[in-house]
């Protein structure tokens, strides 16, 4: 069941992909429209989802749950890992990849695979204030309060 993403309990579980590129205003139309078309179908031993959605940044894709009456199973979170798949594939982008960190340059946000990450770090090229995304929030609450943070707040404190 399709909720809006706002209207989520703080508790909701979420889920991040951080693509590698921006996608562009026609792709986000679109994205939405697959977004809004799966959350409707997703069900748990067949019970209804209760699930809602956000694109920020025209390349985050946030997926929230809430489990108050249902939780997600370990078929329903394979249905939803096999979406994300097939929106890699239709966009040509990386969507599941963790072992890339995506932080703020300014206005901009770059995307870096971990090790380049750590060099720019050692180069004192990104530091402890510089913004990340900590994209292994759990909860609703920790990605409003925990998401966008200075590096020195997150798991990339080891590397700054």
């Amino acid at each position: 069941m399709l909720a809006d993403f706002k209207e989520l309990p703080d508790h909701s579980r979420v889920w991040i992909y951080q693509a590698n590129r921006s996608f562009t205003e026609e792709e986000q139309k679109e994205l939405e429209e697959s977004l809004t078309a799966f959350l409707k179908e997703w069900t748990a031993h067949g019970s209804d989802l209760h699930a809602g959605f956000e694109i920020k940044y025209k390349r985050f894709i946030v997926i929230g749950l809430d489990q108050t009456n249902v939780s997600a199973s370990g078929c329903s979170i394979d249905a939803s890992v096999h979406f994300i798949q097939s929106l890699e594939q239709k966009y040509n982008v990386e969507l599941l990849d963790r072992m890339n960190v995506s932080f703020k340059q300014g206005e901009f946000i770059t995307y870096k695979p971990l090790i380049d990450f750590k060099k720019l770090a050692k180069a004192k090229s990104v530091s402890p204030s510089t913004i990340v995304f900590n994209n292994l929030v759990a909860t609703k609450q920790e990605y409003l309060e925990n998401w966008e943070v200075p590096a020195s707040e997150s798991w990339h404190s080891r590397f700054v």
